[in-house]
């Protein structure tokens, strides 16, 4: 850990061996003051959300991922797609001119083509200008690419004249394919789901990502490989804006906490994210899966954004989340002045809106 410790105080890149001992390590107190250092570094006190709404054009899916309770097949009781005028509709009953953001993803839904997908973005973009357009994970551009017979490149290339303006980080999982094998992931492989935000990046859209952690299936070392090969990318293209740790939820909300992820390994993923990506600006602490508390409590373990209003989740909730669905722009101000942070409204892409103090 003294080794460890005095790469991070060096600003020397931790190997994947460092982060396998500090996942294996119990002394979570000094890997979150070493995360807590290196966030401080990169961004102050500052903390950063959003005023965003998510949401979901379908439920209908191909794929039948083992931790997903989202997904619904075509005839099936509550499946449901939506066309671009029923989403306007029901995004004017809540919009208010505070939304900056369009958080947009839904199931792999075979049975309309590319073009239902492409006009839905143009719908929305058409109706609201003004707000981004954050539409769509690395796996379902693949999924569009099988469905339209159209390249990764082609298929970005017309959301982005739809009015996409970047990518959701969703659809990572664990980027291992044996991972991905066992839990059933039959979607964009890792090398599919890299090679798209790869494009993504130099066509010049700035992107999100994640790692979905928790399942008896992945190992420590599958964790600490996830994160190595976004370095990686990141090192080439740059064009990563945020990673996203996303604790697994149980397929019941009446799950018991042996079910559940424990707070200890949420803080020690957020820490280590933190210190073995050194090359993101941003490490999230996302309330929808692991609690406003735990949220507050991340934000001194090396997370410096809290996320967004959000207004409805569905996909965390439709599984066993019993975290809020949604937070008010004074609960996240809130939120985060009581970590002893300054709350940053932010845009899409880390604009700052306006400064708490």
């Amino acid at each position: 850990m003294a080794e460890i410790s005095d790469k991070v105080q060096a600003g020397i890149r931790l190997s994947p061996e460092d982060g396998l001992y500090l996942y294996e390590s119990d002394d979570l107190l000094t890997i979150g003051q070493l995360a807590n250092l290196v966030n401080l570094r990169k961004n102050g006190k500052k903390v950063y959300f959003i005023e965003n709404m998510s949401l979901y054009f379908t439920n209908v899916c191909e794929a039948h991922c083992a931790f997903c309770n989202f997904r619904k097949n075509p005839g099936d009781e509550g499946a449901y797609t939506l066309s671009g005028d029923e989403m306007i509709a029901y995004v004017e009953q809540h919009y208010h001119p505070g939304v900056r953001e369009f958080h947009i993803v839904g199931g792999h839904n075979p049975n309309v083509p590319f073009s239902y997908y492409v006009e839905s973005i143009r719908a929305l973009k058409t109706r609201f200008p003004d707000v981004i357009v954050k539409a769509y994970t690395g796996a379902e551009i693949e999924f569009f690419s099988r469905l339209s017979g159209l390249s990764f490149k082609e298929v970005l290339e017309q959301l982005i004249a739809a009015g996409l303006d970047t990518l959701t980080g969703g659809g990572a999982e664990i980027l291992s394919d044996r991972y991905r094998d066992k839990m059933h992931v039959d979607k964009a492989s890792v090398a599919q789901y890299l090679e798209v935000h790869r494009t993504a990046h130099k066509l010049g859209l700035r992107t999100h990502t994640t790692m979905l952690y928790g399942s008896p299936v992945e190992t420590l070392e599958e964790r600490i490989h996830h994160m190595v090969q976004l370095r990686e990318l990141q090192d080439e293209t740059g064009g990563f804006q945020v990673f996203i740790p996303l604790a697994l939820q149980p397929i019941s909300a009446t799950a018991g906490i042996k079910r559940r992820n424990s707070a200890f390994d949420d803080l020690r993923t957020i820490a280590i994210s933190r210190l073995m990506l050194d090359n993101f600006q941003h490490i999230k602490a996302y309330f929808i899966n692991i609690g406003t508390q735990l949220t507050q409590l991340a934000l001194t373990f090396g997370a410096s954004d809290a996320h967004g209003t959000i207004l409805r989740e569905r996909i965390s909730h439709s599984a066993g989340a019993v975290t809020p669905a949604g937070l008010t722009r004074d609960e996240l101000i809130w939120l985060i002045k009581g970590a002893g942070r300054i709350p940053v409204e932010r845009d899409t892409f880390y604009n700052e809106i306006r400064v708490y103090e």
